[in-house]
């Protein structure tokens, strides 16, 4: 009788490898899928910036050119906050905790996007030639990303809702202004006023639920 063929141990070692370049060409492959749908991504959130910029400057209205600039400059290093603030305090004690509330979240959210986001990521203020008007500001060059103007007002005015609804919709006019204005200009993207937008609310999250944590890491 004739024996049963032994294995060999060369064949077995070559199908190990070619199983381990088969899983290296599939991870690769993967990997490569992956980062084109991060192009993608990225190259999609580009065209929507350019046609809501390219929208945003082409407001025909002569009153929003008018009213927009006035009160983007009120909010020139926090002035217009500020201002409220100080309006909010003359209210009684309501007021007084709304306005430290809310400039304890614009300190927040200020350190959030100037400090900390836009360190990390450089990103250049919008192409002149997105801008349809010929009113486009001299753009500062820090980084675009985040909105630091958006952060700050969307974070005072939220703050300020938690804990006096009517007044915080107040202040919310002003905010949203602020914003529209930033895209207006050309100083910002629309995808930076919405990071900005997300930032001013977590500042604001966090600054009402600090009290409560702070209980409880001291119970």
């Amino acid at each position: 009788m004739s024996r049963p063929a032994t294995p060999v141990r060369g064949a077995r070692k070559t199908g190990a490898a070619s199983n381990e370049v088969i899983a290296e060409v599939i991870e690769l492959g993967a990997a490569q899928d992956g980062k084109s749908q991060v192009m993608r991504v990225l190259a999609d959130l580009r065209e929507g910036d350019h046609r809501l910029t390219w929208w945003a400057a082409s407001w025909p209205s002569t009153c929003v050119r008018r009213v927009l600039p006035a009160v983007e400059e009120s909010a020139e290093h926090t002035k217009l906050w500020w201002g409220c603030a100080v309006a909010l305090s003359a209210t009684g004690w309501r007021g007084r905790r709304a306005a430290t509330a809310g400039l304890a979240s614009m300190a927040v959210a200020e350190l959030a996007s100037n400090c900390v986001l836009k360190q990390m990521w450089h990103r250049r203020r919008p192409p002149k030639e997105w801008i349809s008007h010929q009113e486009v500001h001299d753009r500062p060059d820090s980084s675009s990303f985040p909105s630091g103007h958006t952060a700050a007002g969307v974070a005072f005015s939220a703050s300020v809702a938690m804990v006096w609804p009517w007044a915080g919709a107040v202040c919310a006019v002003p905010a949203v202004m602020v914003a529209a204005e930033r895209v207006h200009t050309g100083a910002h993207y629309p995808s930076d006023v919405a990071v900005g937008t997300a930032t001013g609310l977590a500042a604001a999250a966090l600054v009402h639920r600090a009290p409560r944590l702070a209980r409880r890491l001291l119970l």
